[in-house]
């Protein structure tokens, strides 16, 4: 008996192995394209075989992006419904509790947690759902229920901003599509009091990435003060604040994340040590510096500067840039961490573009630790784009 999905089929010299061994992607240049596989609808399933007709499991297809399928199994029998989607937020939500006290992480991370381009970070009783693929996009009903059913939440966000989904083709109306949310949310972490506004912040609102690159922050600059740039809603100068710093002045272009970095440390009782300057971060490093200010601690977290593959030489002089003008303002004897959430921009690279900046600041460096993200943003081995963030701790010595 026939199977009711559509085929699509690797070009014969397409090699299926790496797909037999986990990666989730095939490129649109890599599959056999005619008029019946171009008119498959965005989000449809479909049984994807390999160039000798050997099949290789059930994909989502997009024929308007450069990702063509996305694997969700290897048995193209099998239903993609609630119970389907309730069975791979069961399994990340017990990994999820099994690291977290209280209810404050990333639930999904997409393709390590087997359901491809879905971002989901839970604020307590509300998540944000992020829907990057075509696939995830026509189901976001069934998602929603398999959500509310496993977590019990009360409330969902639908984000639907960001270049993930403009490469798929899809719109970009974010809202309230469960439950109601009244204004940004407290999130504890490492005892800092974070403000998320989840309806008109960056992303979902938070980072929750960062929490174990804030904790290592937090021992460094104990007992000093701390130069956040690129602040957002403080990530970094209010987890300093929290583990004792003396004073931290956070640095963004936006004045509502500052806003809301402003509210988080009244939340904590500590206004008194937190400042805010709102700048492009180039030009107010340059203008700490003419003033001749200088911090025990200091860190950079910039947007991704290499977002892309054409863009990696562009993003790897700014890093180097940044890394520059930064170490000026750290004291001898003090601590720089500069912070990359460019997937194009390897460790290597990326590590390579920060020690000639801060060789060309005249400074020399002793490099204490090198960060990533939280366990709540597994790595897929085989999909190098799921090992994104790197954060590098310096020791600035004379």
């Amino acid at each position: 008996m026939s199977s009711p999905l559509p085929l699509v089929r690797l070009k014969p010299k397409t090699d299926p192995r790496r797909l037999r061994r986990g990666f989730p992607w095939v490129y649109a240049n890599e599959v056999v394209t005619d008029r019946r596989t171009r008119a498959l609808t965005p989000g449809a399933l479909a049984r994807l075989e390999d160039g000798e007709g050997r099949a290789l499991g059930l994909v989502a297809v997009n024929p308007v992006s450069k990702i063509f399928c996305r694997m969700l199994g290897p048995d193209p029998k099998v239903a993609i419904d609630e119970n389907w989607f309730a069975a791979r937020l069961d399994r990340a939500l017990k990994l999820r509790e099994q690291l977290y006290d209280a209810p404050f992480y990333r639930l999904v991370h997409a393709e390590a947690d087997g359901l491809p381009g879905v971002i989901i970070d839970r604020f307590g009783d509300t998540v944000v759902i992020q829907p990057n693929a075509a696939w995830a996009e026509t189901r976001f009903e069934e998602l929603s229920r398999a959500v509310l059913r496993v977590t019990g939440v009360t409330s969902i966000v639908k984000s639907a901003s960001g270049r993930a989904r403009a490469l798929e083709g899809l719109d970009e109306e974010s809202g309230v599509t469960q439950g109601a949310v009244s204004g940004p949310i407290a999130v504890p972490m490492n005892g800092a009091t974070y403000m998320a506004d989840l309806l008109g912040g960056q992303k979902t609102g938070i980072f929750f990435d960062q929490r174990p690159n804030h904790a290592m922050f937090q021992r460094l600059a104990r007992g000093g003060s701390v130069l956040d740039v690129f602040s957002h809603v403080g990530g970094f100068g209010l987890a300093a604040l929290a583990g004792r710093a003396t004073q931290a002045l956070a640095v963004d272009g936006s004045a509502p994340a500052l806003e809301l970095a402003q509210q988080g440390a009244a939340a904590m009782g500590a206004s008194q040590r937190f400042d805010i300057r709102r700048g492009d971060a180039f030009d107010v490093m340059k203008a700490l510096g003419d003033e001749g200010q200088k911090f025990n601690a200091v860190v950079c977290d910039p947007p991704a500067f290499a977002p892309s593959k054409p863009t990696l030489e562009a993003g790897l002089r700014a890093y180097e840039k940044v890394a520059k003008m930064a170490c000026p303002l750290v004291q001898d004897g003090g601590y720089l961490v500069l912070c990359s959430c460019s997937h194009a921009a390897d460790l290597e690279k990326f590590r390579a573009s920060c020690l000639r900046g801060i060789g060309r600041a005249g400074r020399r460096a002793q490099l204490l630790h090198t960060g990533f993200a939280g366990a709540d943003h597994p790595q897929m081995p085989e999909l190098v784009e799921t090992g994104y963030l790197k954060a590098l701790f310096f020791r600035l010595v004379a």
